[in-house]
This record gives structure tokens, sequence and C-alpha cells, in this order.
């Protein structure tokens, strides 16, 4: 009697439904799309599209002043008679707007990353057939993406206001290419060091303040410091006080390989030695940041 209960227990417990799921026969994307779809929806991010009206206001607003201020310096260049150049070199022009650039990494920075941490979802990213290393790449290169954006359609005004204006092709390429090439590395730059910094903590407020702190802190103290040594006739420790901060190690390399004009206290930027040294510091940052980034999403994604 016990024997024909339990079998027909058994057999009420293990019953199959059929509920109507059918198994996926459709194409496998793999790790390569999924990465491809994290870095076109994250530089989406960082302008705000594909979010809310408001999220798109501050990051729009920046990069209209970033090629308004451009617009500007052609219509200036134009207007002055027997102007032959732009009044602001290519590669002077990141430098000059360098808060622009920071208050836009400072505020997009932490939303690209610390969104994720905040509401745990770096496991379900993990989860999928993307891998830690995947999401790090995807992050950084739309971060990088975005700067450059910022940095570089700026300078493409200039350009083509420059050669409307009738200035010199040759001259306007190949100051146009150094500008380019500046910007390009400075985006790779401030991205890496933006995102540790965001990526310390889940809380985005935190992770502005951190990111505004690297950027103007340090800006802040080695710009005093060198006005020191200038002024007190230390003048060669001035190039050298210029490795301690992004935007001036930034100014150190395109002064010494990019005929760039420093922004430094009388003009005194590194030779092409001392350039090689800013030009190692800068490429140990981005792989350091790179690195600690990996660390990080180490202790988070399982």
């Amino acid at each position: 009697m016990s024997t024909e209960t339990g079998a027909a227990t058994g057999s009420e417990t293990s019953r199959i439904h059929n509920i109507g799921y059918r198994a996926y026969d459709g194409p496998h994307l793999g790790r390569a799309y999924a990465r491809r779809s994290l870095y076109s929806q994250s530089l989406r991010g960082t302008f705000g599209l594909g979010r809310s009206a408001k999220s798109k206001v501050l990051p729009m607003l920046l990069f209209g002043v970033m090629c308004l201020v451009a617009a500007i310096i052609v219509a200036v260049a134009i207007k002055i008679p027997d102007s032959t150049k732009l009044p602001v070199k290519y590669t002077s022009y990141a430098i000059f707007l360098q808060a622009v650039i920071g208050l836009f990494l400072a505020s997009q920075a932490p939303q690209s990353v610390s969104r994720d941490l905040r509401f745990k979802s770096v496991p379900l990213y993990f989860s999928r057939p993307i891998e830690r290393g995947d999401y790090v790449i995807a992050k950084f290169a739309a971060m990088a993406s975005a700067l450059f954006i910022l940095t570089g359609t700026p300078l493409v005004v200039l350009y083509v206001g420059a050669l409307l204006a009738k200035f010199d092709f040759g001259d306007q390429t190949t100051w146009f290419a150094q500008g380019m090439v500046s910007v390009a590395l400075l985006s790779v730059l401030f991205s890496g060091l933006g995102l540790v910094m965001a990526a310390l903590t889940p809380r985005r407020g935190f992770g502005v303040a951190a990111v505004i702190a690297v950027l103007t802190i340090s800006y802040g103290a080695v710009s005093t410091l060198q006005g020191i040594a200038w002024t007190t006739g230390s003048g060669g420790a001035v190039p050298w006080l210029g490795l301690f901060s992004p935007i001036t190690l930034i100014d150190g390399v395109q002064t010494a390989f990019l005929g760039a004009t420093s922004a430094f206290p009388g003009g005194e930027g590194p030779g092409a030695g001392a350039g090689v040294v800013y030009l190692i510091v800068v490429l140990a940052l981005i792989a350091g940041s790179y690195a600690v980034l990996m660390r990080r999403y180490r202790r988070v994604g399982l």
C-alpha cells in the first residue's frame, strides 16, 4: 500500500508541463558583438543620447561651448586685417579650455561606471559572453572617444575656418594634424584617470568630486610651484614640475614633439630629452589606469 502511494506521489511531483518555451536556433553573435554594443551604448550615454532630456543638457552645453569658442576665434581671425594665421594654436586650444574638458569628464565618467556599481549590474554583464577585459576596454574606449569628439571637433572648426580665410594650406594642415595628435593623447590619458576615480566608488557625487580634485588640484599645485620656481630664478625646475599634473603632462609632450608653445611660466617647456620622460609618464599612467580598472572589476564582477 505504501509503495503504491509513494509511486503515485512520485508521479505527481515529477510531472512535466509544456509551457511553450522554444530552443533558440538563431545566430550567436558572441563577445565581439557584445563588446561593440557596450562601447556604442556607453559612447551615446556620455552625450545623453538614449537617456532623458535632462541628461543631455550638460554634455551638449559643454560641447556647444567648445565649438562656439572655436567659431569666435575663426571670426576674429577673419576680421583682423592682413591676418595670416589663427590667433590660437591648435595645440593650445585644449589647454586653454581645460576647465570645460574637466567638467565634461567629471560629469560623464561617473555616469559611465558608477551606476553599474551602484545598482550591482556588473555581474549581469559578466554572465553574458563578455569578460572583464571586454567591459574595461569598451568603457575606456567609449570615454576616450567621447573626449576626442569633444576636443577634436573644435579643431575641425578652426581648420575649416582657416581654410575659408585662405590661410596657408600646408601650414594649417600640419598644425591641425599636430593638434589632433595632442587631443587624442589627452583623451586617452584623461579617460583612464577619470574612469579610475569614478570606479573607486558607486556614489556618483563622490566620483565627480574625485575627478575634479585630480584634475584641478594637481594643476593648481603644479602651476603655483612652477610660478614660484620661475620667479625665484629656478627656471630649470619648471619643466620637471610639469610631470605631476595631467594637463601639464600633455603640454610637455606637445611642446617637445609637436611644435607647440608651452603654457609654462616663461614658455619654458621641456626639450626632447625631458619630453621622452613626459611621454613615458603619460604612457605609464594610461597603462596603469587600465591595470587598476582590471583589478577593480576583478573584485566587483563576481
